[in-house]
């Protein structure tokens, strides 16, 4: 598995399987089908409610705790919690995480915030991310951060490739990281002409077109399977390369279309959103 180098000179695998809306049993197999396919990557967060069932995977997989590079994510009722990255950690079943987001900008995210500036110091969290932040609130952490983030987890496909938002983050070294790298599964977005022409061009499928893309324009991409064969096709994209003209037909695309909608009142409600992260299955 390639990597990109973060701008703490950590590495990070360019491809991962994402296991949001995942149930515990699915999660695992789903693991440990990933880490026998060769992925490294492994995406979850306290509010997917599947960590122990991820970490249980991991053991199961046989690899090296240190050749498998972690992300989770904090949900923010426990911003100001002090235990909740040790809780974190026990759920899945590891002693340090490589890489540890703000899951929403809600509640006190400032305290969330320097929890994990905390724990990266400590070395319990070897990157730190942050999840969904727009507008003033992205604005306000980069000038409030002492540890500027290394990765941004936000939707990204070719209907909205953040554009804007890679960059306001050039300066910082901040990589993106894409959810619904897919556009959600939308098979509009998934079948455009273009996409199909270049399954053809390279003799591989759409969906192996677009989380190309990804890779050219410096994402890290996480698309999520329970499906083993799609689990294992997603992942062979590293014997090609679109070329520049490739990316600018794809680029012309752009529609500046999101299938999830941030808004202030919205994210405000995830930090009244109670759940006992620690009765996971």
């Amino acid at each position: 598995m390639e990597t990109f180098k973060l701008n703490n000179d950590v590495e990070i695998p360019k491809m991962g399987i994402g296991t949001f809306q995942m149930e515990p049993n699915a999660a695992e197999k789903a693991v440990v089908e990933a880490l026998k396919d060769g992925y490294r990557l492994i995406d979850t967060a306290n509010g997917y409610m599947n960590e122990r069932a991820v970490g249980r995977g991991i053991k199961e997989s046989g690899i090296k705790r240190e050749d498998i590079f972690i992300s989770s994510k904090l949900w923010p009722t426990v911003y100001e919690d002090e235990n909740a990255i040790d809780d974190t950690l026990n759920r899945l079943g590891i002693d340090y995480i490589d890489l540890l987001f703000l899951h929403q900008p809600a509640g006190n995210w400032e305290a969330g915030y320097k929890q994990i500036e905390k724990a990266y110091k400590e070395g319990k969290v070897k990157a730190i991310g942050i999840s969904n932040f727009h507008d003033e609130k992205l604005r306000k952490l980069f000038e409030i951060a002492e540890i500027k983030p290394q990765v941004m987890q936000v939707e990204a496909h070719p209907y909205f490739p953040e554009a804007e938002l890679r960059e306001f983050l050039k300066p910082y070294g901040t990589r993106i990281m894409a959810w619904y790298p897919l556009g959600h599964g939308d098979a509009s977005l998934i079948n455009e002409p273009i996409f199909t022409e270049l399954a053809k061009k390279y003799n591989k499928s759409n969906v192996q077109i677009i989380l190309r893309w990804h890779i050219q324009e410096g994402d890290i991409v996480i698309p999520g399977s329970t499906n083993p064969a799609h689990i294992k096709s997603n992942a062979d994209i590293f014997d090609f390369s679109l070329s520049d003209e490739d990316m600018t037909e794809i680029a012309k695309i752009n529609k500046n279309k999101r299938y999830y909608i941030p808004s202030d009142s919205l994210e405000e409600s995830y930090a009244n959103m109670k759940m006992d992260f620690n009765s996971q299955k």
